[in-house]
């Protein structure tokens, strides 16, 4: 026990490690310094003016110069201050944590290769090296790293040069003996960025993802000894899957950057060959390239392309190189030493003997972030951008449902392209400058953004038309008690999901709406995805079925796939009964595909709750014809019947039809919604256009009377033009005109139909039809001795 205590101290101790401090700004601004205070440095062994080597991200490193702050600073002792030079070649930003080590054995330089930034010198002169370099470095024995960067400022400018090459070693003081060289061509902005790569920091929206990745990946690069230790062997290969635009590359990039290792990139497609055999010498080509630069990454984009299912495909040089593929990842050496990554957004077509345990050890789904992942990924895309106080990017991120890291990448794009639109007119394409001034007012705002949402959509659905509606409850008058079932089935889970947890409940999987056509039910589901802030994809049943055997139930899989990575979503069948009708009625369609749509349509619905946050709205006005499997309990929770509206909801509709309208105030909206008794919503929308058409017919023949008048008195053409509109607004006379010829659509035998579904499925609503009231159910009286005995045995049987 007492081993067992100092071994765990042992271990606390060692974590918090005295050389880890986080990095603050620096208040004096040289590159080649860094703060600390007096305590800490007298606990790491560090005198004032020694070099140190301070360690940051993706194994970068570099040397500084070491005071101690002054006293009355209130520096804390666990932080560090530098400059924005050091961080750049740390890697680091203000906050996170570095680590320094005493560098006592740095020796003077005999040559220093510097050059600068082709960006930086523009419209300079001279010999760099007299006006900057030496100035510079003149009595301050610098320490200086190769690869390291620098700002110099002097000669009116600030100049930034690049460490090319130090003599010797790779660590330097720069002394008065020192021989600097900047002869060569200037290093370009491009290729600087690009040695820059791509780190942790870079991604967004997959957290849990990106902690099993380091865990399977770079645990086995950096310490190889933990598994050997152990006595298993490390994980030979992760499968990252998902949508395109997710971030599936970007995170083997960053894999490699931060580790260090070798990282061979291999195109699916780039491997085949139409010679016998070359495609796959290419493969065991990348294998041993990976292997003499070990520890190495080998990443595999599109791996579908080069390893299918070999049962299914047709080609030999396909099952050939999948074949090699699996003989290479059995027979990687070095174990720990080379990790394969592979990427696709189609699993289920490779080929399963590398979807096992000793070659591709993990699949980890990379799906479409969530609200707080996008909220990452659009921090990350403008950290650089000069955004407007009033950007909130809270809500553009609570309104990008179903967007990617790439489509929020577009958007971001797209945002700053209108900026640029707005300011075209002062700017003159010819001219090669810019005036400052525009550049200072060019800003990207919540306008721009909003513009932005309405040019892009998500790439993973694109096929699929989705959209976030904006039809609130507000919007629909009356249907009160529909409404709040509504609220009860859909809203409830969301907004409290420890209540459902607390009953060992499982929330609705899906409602069915059924009514007279043109009642509103399309409506409803879209005020149902806009409640609970959902994405909302709308598919009409007869789209779904094709003339080719299997194609139908394809698209039905396809549907729900999509569904699913725009969770959470709302599904709305419009026309349920095209694709639902009771089975064994269908063959004579060819081949039964309507039974066959349907029993895919079931399977899909038992597992559409799974994982995802899904919900299933269907919608029809023929009810009796749907399959009775449909409508059980468990798919279809729910069947809510929508009638025709009721006199608020006339009210709404009419108001809805007419918003854009010049109406006489004379014209009362209630009485024509008692009038309309009866009448659907496209029956009283038909009465509006009817009312506007009369409208604008006797505008039409008022203004040809005036033309005429006009022709037969030139003198009163002044006058003629000056006179007012003879028909300015909607009059009571154009909607009498228009209630002359409305028409009901539905029927009384229709409505008659309904009541009889709604009472066969409705005990409650049968019961109030026929006047009785709900049966009172009398319960078995237990007497509280018998309670009590019930509850002792109870309890000695669990304990």
């Amino acid at each position: 026990m007492e081993k067992k205590k100092d071994f765990s101290t042992a271990i606390l101790e060692r974590k918090k490690a005295p050389n880890k401090l986080t990095v603050e700004e620096a208040k004096n601004d040289d590159n080649s310094v860094i703060e600390m205070t007096q305590a800490k440095m007298d606990e790491l062994k560090i005198f004032k003016g020694d070099t140190v080597l301070i360690k940051g991200k993706k194994r970068r490193d570099t040397v500084c110069i070491a005071l101690a702050t002054e006293d009355g600073d209130d520096l804390d002792n666990m932080k560090i201050r530098m400059n924005k030079v050091v961080r750049r070649n740390l890697r680091v930003r203000l906050g996170d944590v570095i680590s320094v080590h005493p560098c006592p054995d740095i020796p003077n330089g005999n040559r220093v290769h510097i050059l600068p930034i082709d960006d930086t010198i523009e419209g300079i002169t001279g010999n760099l090296t007299q006006t900057y370099l030496i100035p510079y470095f003149k009595d301050c024995y610098r320490p200086v790293r190769k690869g390291d960067t620098f700002l110099v400022r002097g000669g009116f400018k600030a100049v930034e040069f690049k460490v090319v090459e130090v003599d010797p070693g790779e660590y330097c003081i720069v002394s008065p003996n020192t021989m600097l060289f900047d002869e060569g061509e200037p290093i370009k902005r491009e290729d600087e960025e690009q040695l820059d790569g791509v780190g942790y920091d870079d991604i967004g929206g997959c957290r849990k993802q990106m902690a099993s990745i380091r865990e399977m990946i770079e645990l086995p690069l950096r310490h190889p000894q933990l598994f050997k230790t152990l006595g298993v062997k490390p994980p030979r290969g992760v499968l990252l899957f998902g949508p395109p635009g997710s971030g599936k590359t970007l995170i083997a990039r960053a894999i490699a950057n931060e580790t260090g290792a070798f990282f061979f990139l291999l195109n699916g497609p780039e491997i085949m060959s139409k010679m016998a055999g070359e495609a796959e010498a290419n493969l065991r080509k990348a294998f041993e390239e990976a292997e003499k630069n070990s520890p190495a990454i080998i990443f595999i984009d599109e791996l579908d392309s080069i390893a299918p299912k070999r049962d299914k495909t047709q080609g030999e040089v396909e099952k050939r190189v999948v074949a090699q593929l699996l003989t290479l990842m059995d027979g990687l050496k070095g174990r720990g030493h080379v990790v394969v990554i592979a990427a696709t957004n189609r699993p289920n077509a490779l080929d399963q003997a590398l979807r096992r345990f000793g070659r591709f050890d993990r699949e980890i789904d990379i799906g479409v972030p969530d609200e707080v992942g996008r909220m990452e990924v659009l921090r990350i895309h403008t950290k650089n951008m000069k955004l407007s106080e009033d950007v909130d990017l809270a809500e553009i991120a609570k309104s990008t449902h179903g967007y990617v890291g790439s489509d929020l990448a577009a958007l971001c794009t797209e945002a700053a392209l209108q900026c640029i639109r707005e300011k075209m007119d002062l700017i003159d394409i010819e001219d090669e400058t810019i005036d400052a001034e525009i550049l200072d007012a060019m800003a990207v705002t919540n306008e721009h953004f909003r513009f932005a949402q309405g040019q892009t959509n998500p790439s993973s659905l694109r096929e699929t038309v989705v959209e976030i509606p904006d039809v609130t409850w507000d919007d629909i008058g009356g249907l009160e008690d529909v409404k709040k079932n509504l609220q009860e089935m859909i809203l409830y889970p969301i907004e409290h999901p420890d209540k459902f947890h607390k009953f060992g409940m499982q929330p609705s999987k899906g409602v069915l709406f059924y009514g007279p056509p043109g009642c509103g039910k399309t409506l409803l589901a879209k005020a149902v995805a806009h409640e609970c802030s959902s994405n909302f994809i709308s598919i009409k049943g007869p789209e779904l079925l094709t003339m080719w055997f299997g194609e139908s139930e394809a698209n039905v899989r396809e549907v729900f796939d999509k569904a699913r990575g725009a969770a959470p979503c709302v599904l709305f069948f419009d026309e349920l009964d095209s694709v639902g009708q009771a089975r064994g009625g269908s063959s004579g369609d060819g081949g039964g595909a309507g039974d066959r749509v349907l029993n895919q349509l079931l399977t899909e619905m038992d597992g559409v709750g799974a994982k995802k946050n899904l919900f299933f709205i269907g919608a029809t006005n023929r009810p009796d014809t749907l399959d009775e499997a449909l409508i059980r309990p468990g798919r279809l929770d729910q069947l809510i019947y929508i009638p025709l509206p009721d006199k608020p909801s006339r009210v709404n509709v009419f108001k809805s039809v007419l918003r854009k309208s010049p109406v006489h105030p004379n014209v009362s909206i209630d009485f024509l919604a008692e009038l309309t008794e009866d009448f659907t919503g496209a029956d009283l929308t038909e009465l509006c256009q009817r009312a506007t058409k009369a409208a604008i017919r006797e505008s039409i023949e008022a203004d040809e009377q005036r033309k005429a008048l006009m022709r037969e008195n030139p003198d009163g053409d002044q006058q003629m033009a000056d006179m007012e509109d003879p028909v300015p607004v909607i009059t009571r006379k154009h909607f009498e005109e228009a209630l002359a010829h409305a028409r009901k659509s539905v029927k009384k035998a229709d409505l008659d139909r309904y009541v009889q579904f709604q009472r066969l499925y409705d005990p409650a609503f049968a019961a109030k039809q026929d006047g009785k009231s709900a049966n009172k159910i009398n319960w078995p009286e237990t007497s509280q001795s018998q309670f009590q005995n019930q509850q002792a045995d109870d309890d000695d049987l669990y304990s």
